[in-house]
């Protein structure tokens, strides 16, 4: 019996020092996201700040700067015990340093040199070289506190299934000890169900982790290439005022306006996802003349795209005013008719039909454009995300998935019927709802 209860004691502490260990990588890989998150923030406001003279930025830029310095140190904690860790913190830390300096460059220059663009864009890119670098030895570190819980891991479940042996085989010698064994399997089932729901949700952590870091990725990817075009056509524009004739400089700065509208769009669509992810994405129905509302709206895109397109709206059904979010419906209706205008010829028709029923509310946007291939049409609503026969074509890959959230809002439906190049048929349901009625979908 004594064996027994030493066994089971030992197993008992097996599980636990498994759960300690797991808990202690978790530990570990959420801080190296936290400050790797921290970091793009503080790249952020400094770009805020320089690129946009926004005072609001540099001041969230300072408070970036400050929280990587206990961030670190709580790290430092986590892995002090671990010396395989020391220098690869090490090396984070220097280059951490680097990029703070890097970026007090920065705003040092804009403050006494504001103009300099030049310098600028080099520290940037510096900047985004020793990001990659601190990332790849974040990475490191993180396979590195995986591999070795997997190890911890093995060796605690060989060493408990001899364990589990040995108890079996001597719980058979009387009813007592196997009654007694019972009792401890259950209390160490218990055990492991605890510990296997703590590395679930290490799991549900590392996925969220890494998602993060894909999506301040892809990110900042997307900004570069605006970013991009609004440094070097500023900077053609200082090089060459003098010879440049008045038509070419309209030109420079339509090219600037047109990267600014593209960089605010992605912003505004990149917080409308952020929102409806989060449930808070607002939702107030209000009576809307629909017809008006679109007339306006096709005028305002034809403006702003200074597009030629004819646009032709049909309007049906019995009614004149429907219960929708005027800015959802605006998000729903501008990014459809505007990427039926980029991806059809200007010259061809573009049909938006509206059929106001009494329960709901049907819109379908008809263009003669590229259309949608098959194999695209599963992931043509996710962020980001761009079909093959459009990559030739500007965009960020955001608009569609803002639609698609905005509609699930109004708990309506979207389809897709799309022929490649004949052109594109979406069609959005739109029930009437209060707002008291409606609930975010993830609430």
């Amino acid at each position: 019996m004594g064996f027994t209860n030493w066994t089971s004691y030992q197993n008992a502490k097996q599980l636990i020092e498994s759960t300690n260990q797991s808990k202690q990588t978790y530990e570990v890989i959420k801080s190296l996201a936290n400050i790797f998150s921290t970091m793009t923030v503080a790249e952020s406001g400094r770009r805020g700040y320089v690129f946009l003279s926004d005072h609001a930025e540099y001041l969230r830029y300072q408070e970036a700067v400050k929280a990587i310095v206990p961030k670190m140190q709580l790290l430092q904690q986590q892995i002090d015990t671990n010396s395989e860790q020391i220098a690869q913190f090490n090396q984070l830390k220097q280059l951490l340093d680097r990029r703070i300096i890097l970026l007090e460059q920065s705003i040092q220059l804009h403050q006494k040199q504001p103009n300099d663009r030049t310098t600028q864009a080099e520290i940037t890119e510096q900047s985004i070289q020793l990001r990659e670098q601190i990332a790849l030895v974040m990475n490191q570190m993180q396979a590195e506190e995986e591999q070795r819980l997997q190890q911890w891991l093995n060796q605690s479940q060989t060493s408990i299934r001899s364990r589990y042996l040995i108890e079996f085989l001597i719980s058979l010698s009387s009813l007592a000890i196997f009654l007694g064994f019972a009792l401890l399997l259950y209390y160490q089932y218990a055990q492991r169900q605890q510990a296997e729901k703590l590395r679930s949700t290490l799991l549900q952590e590392k996925e969220l982790s890494e998602l993060k870091v894909k999506f301040f990725s892809m990110v900042s990817h997307e900004f570069r290439t605006p970013l991009s075009v609004i440094l070097g056509s500023a900077q053609l524009m200082r090089d060459n005022e003098a010879s440049w004739t008045k038509e070419r400089q309209q030109k420079n700065l339509e090219r600037i306006q047109s990267s600014a509208k593209l960089m605010k769009q992605m912003l505004s669509d990149i917080l409308t996802l952020t929102r409806a992810e989060a449930g808070k994405l607002e939702f107030n129905p209000q009576p809307i003349d629909l017809e008006a509302f679109c007339l306006n709206l096709v005028e305002e895109i034809q403006l702003s795209m200074r597009s030629s397109h004819p646009v032709q709206i049909i309007s049906q059904g019995s009614q004149r005013h429907v219960l929708l979010d005027e800015k959802l419906l605006y998000s729903i209706l501008s990014n459809l008719l505007c990427n039926a205008i980029k991806y059809s010829s200007s010259t061809s028709l573009i049909e938006l039909l509206l059929d106001c029923q009494p329960g709901q509310t049907i819109l379908q946007i008809k263009d003669n454009g590229l259309g949608i291939a098959p194999a695209d049409r599963s992931q043509i609503f996710e962020a980001f995300y761009r079909g093959q026969n459009s990559i030739s074509v500007s965009g960020s890959g955001l608009g569609l998935a803002v639609v698609k959230q905005c509609v699930d809002r109004h708990q309506g439906n979207i389809t897709i019927d799309s022929i490649e190049d004949k052109g594109t048929t979406f069609t959005v349901t739109l029930p009437h709802i209060s707002a008291r009625s409606a609930h975010p979908p993830n609430a």
